[in-house]
């Protein structure tokens, strides 16, 4: 999608790399935990490409992110079917300036993720 990026993260327990979501306080980075998973994905992505654009200190992402905790095999399948789907959906998106007509099924969709 031109606006936004979805993605799976996986936590299978075989390794510390990468904890179950965690509370952190403000200064306090916990490793290996979801939101420093994320803010370290944000930063470098950030870098890269001000880097290649010549765009020092330029904004790229919004300041939160949105979670979901997958919690079964048909569940998964259904948020991969989602995000395969989701860019043939970009003509008709709200957020997208020269939208044909705007996607109320989007928000629906992703209630139909709950379990």
């Amino acid at each position: 999608m031109p606006n936004h990026i979805h993605g799976i993260v996986v936590i299978d327990g075989r390794g510390t790399a990468c904890r179950a979501p965690t509370v952190e306080r403000f200064g306090h980075p916990v490793s290996g935990s979801i939101p420093t998973v994320i803010r370290s994905f944000k930063s470098a992505v950030t870098k890269r490409i001000n880097e290649m654009y010549g765009t020092p200190g330029a904004r790229l992402w919004q300041r939160n992110y949105w979670e979901h905790i997958i919690h079964n095999e048909d569940e998964l399948n259904r948020i991969r079917q989602y995000i395969i789907d989701n860019p043939a959906r970009w003509e008709m998106d709200r957020e997208n300036p020269n939208a044909v007509q705007p996607d109320a099924t989007i928000k629906k969709n992703f209630e139909e993720w709950e379990v």
